[in-house]
């Protein structure tokens, strides 16, 4: 098996490789496309100053494994195995690590990180279970077994879960008391995409904030969101971005939308006919995702989030039967309880793996 770098040549030859693993899936939707040729053409926003390496694993010309290599300013301690592709074959997985290995030497880092698209907001974790499942959108899905393969190579292997509930219970039994007080000790606005840079800015200072001390987060460019933004712009609508606030300062933010995916075919991606499926048919769309909440740390045991998930209530109340979380660390006590307490249990596992070089 040989080693063989991507270029503006051959990209074409790296996405139609990843999208040929899920040929005949009815639960797989293309989400990724797009970000990734965007990265390996060096266009978007996280490859200025960056390490970034697209290669592909070739079997006498068949390719069997590709990935994006990456080394981020920000987080220089791991190499990356980002946007990993695979066929079932334990040569083909273990030329892709032996080579990052390599790559690892030569950049002075001692461990490979399997499970991070290069940032936690382009995605993070492998599907580890609910494979006959439908995938959401802003979710990981890949054949099962992604998850034997690099279990058996890896030196730590980190679990991820999401929480899935019926709207019917989409309750937190709070005392009317204490909601009183909490909403009106704090507001929440919908997000002014007119003046989209700001708002930009915004999310990305608290997410800065909220989450500097996850473990596979690191700090973030406002360009760097923005670009996301502006890709999803004309799907999202204002109220799908949250910002709560405390006279008058922002805190915290909730990014929920619903599930597009469920507008898409087998295979299919988002765009522009998505959009027109969404005006014609919004009904079609039973599940919305509640991808990200960030609160500023000095008020993350304050209750403040609670006022985050009663306005998404309103505004969510009546269109749609269930509500899907993004995922949480397994460890993060403070948000697997939310979870529980809010959901109606866990549902679908994730795995990042972590390989000593």
């Amino acid at each position: 098996m040989e080693i063989v770098k991507v270029h503006k040549g051959n990209i074409d030859k790296f996405i139609k490789f990843s999208k040929s693993i899920y040929v005949g899936n009815a639960h797989y939707r293309d989400t990724m496309s797009r970000t990734v040729i965007n990265i390996l053409k060096g266009k978007a926003q996280i490859c200025k100053g960056n390490f970034i390496e697209g290669v592909m694993v070739q079997d006498e010309g068949r390719i069997v494994a590709v990935c994006v290599f990456s080394v981020i300013d920000r987080m220089k301690d791991v190499l990356q195995m980002a946007y990993l592709e695979m066929v079932d074959d334990d040569k083909a997985i273990d030329t892709l690590i032996n080579y990052g290995k390599t790559l690892a030497k030569e950049h002075g880092i001692n461990k490979l990180l399997a499970g991070l698209n290069i940032h936690v907001n382009y995605g993070l974790g492998f599907l580890a279970s609910h494979f006959d499942t439908d995938q959401s959108l802003g979710s990981a899905y890949n054949p099962d077994y992604y998850i034997k393969l690099l279990r058996t190579r890896s030196t730590e292997e980190i679990t991820l879960i999401s929480y899935l509930t019926s709207m019917d219970t989409f309750e937190f039994h709070l005392e009317d008391r204490l909601m009183d007080r909490i909403l009106k000790e704090y507001t929440v606005r919908k997000a002014d995409f007119r003046n989209l840079e700001k708002e930009a800015k915004i999310y990305t200072d608290i997410n800065n904030k909220a989450f500097k001390s996850h473990r596979f987060y690191y700090k973030r460019k406002a360009e760097e969101d923005l670009e996301l933004f502006r890709e999803f712009k004309l799907l999202l609508k204002a109220e799908n971005l949250l910002f709560l606030e405390h006279k008058n300062k922002p805190i915290g933010f909730m990014l929920w939308y619903p599930d597009f995916n469920q507008l898409l075919s087998e295979g299919e991606s988002i765009g522009l006919k998505t959009l027109i499926k969404s005006k014609l048919f919004p009904n079609t769309i039973k599940k919305f995702k509640i991808v990200e909440i960030g609160v500023i740390p000095e008020y993350q045991k304050t209750g403040a989030v609670f006022s985050l998930f009663h306005e998404c209530n309103l505004l969510t109340k009546g269109k749609f039967d269930f509500c899907e979380s993004g995922w949480v660390l397994e460890d993060n006590i403070a948000s697997t309880g939310l979870g529980v307490r809010w959901a109606q249990g866990e549902y679908k596992q994730y795995k990042v793996f972590l390989i000593n070089v």
